[in-house]
Parts: C-alpha cells; structure tokens; sequence
C-alpha cells in the first residue's frame, strides 16, 4: 500500500470567465464535488469560489496525476450541475487550471484564503489573483 501526502491548492475558471456561479447555486456545486471526490476516493477539505472561479485544497490520490484529479472533479461537476439544471446557463469549465502543493504547514493559511474568497474578490479581480498565483510560482502564463 502506498502511503502519499501530497495536498495542493488548485483554482479554475468558468469557461470565457462567465459569472454564473451565483451565491447559494456555487454552494449546491462544492459540496457536489466535495461529495464526488469521496466516492472516488479522494478527499477534498475545502472547495470555495466566487461567480467565476473555484478553488479547492485536496489531498491528491497517489495513483492520480494532478491533471486526472482535475478532470474527475471538473468534468463530473459540469455533467452533474447541467443534468440537474443546478444554474440559468450551462456549466463550462475552462480548460487551463493553477495547481501547487502546500506543505502541512500551511494548509490552515490556505484553508483560510479559500473559505474567504467572496470577501476577498470584493476587491481584487479573478484575473488579478491568477496573475499573482502564476507569478509567485515562477509559472508562464501563455
């Protein structure tokens, strides 16, 4: 049996960063993939967003790649929000993703950075944010 510790910070978008995942309907979402994620067996310890973006602090399963984990919690997500008319217009994930592991340190900070996202895109853009995520990790943006 493998024995993994690997949590990473993970955030994507809405696709053509459309806002539609409104207060109460991204709520229904989370807890959707949060619910998803422990039926495929991996665990998920906070999933949070604001009308345009997700992020998520999870644990990766050591048999998973970054990008499989991804496309099991986004691609399942969409299938479940669309077939339940969840939202007004169809759910679409964009196909780019920021992923980075987080030590065991500081997954409280982090924890913490996700459970405020509404409070915190009051006044910092999406787009902002992900320019400083990709910056801070030395990540090209193109």
């Amino acid at each position: 049996m493998a024995h993994v510790s690997v949590w990473l910070h993970t955030v994507w978008a809405t696709k053509n960063r459309e806002k539609i995942l409104v207060t109460g309907k991204r709520e229904l979402i989370c807890e959707h993939i949060k619910q998803n994620a422990s039926e495929k067996g991996f665990y998920i310890d906070i999933v949070n967003g604001y009308l345009d973006h997700l992020h998520c602090l999870m644990a990766l399963r050591s048999d998973w790649t970054v990008a499989k984990q991804l496309q099991m919690i986004k691609g399942e997500a969409a299938h479940w929000a669309n077939k339940n008319s969840i939202l007004e217009n169809k759910l679409e994930w964009a196909d780019e993703y920021f992923a980075a592991s987080v030590s065991m340190d500081k997954l409280d900070i982090v924890r913490n950075y996700i459970l405020n996202q509404e409070a915190h895109h009051r006044t910092n853009s999406f787009e902002a944010e992900y320019v400083r995520f990709l910056s801070a990790y030395g990540l090209n943006q193109g």
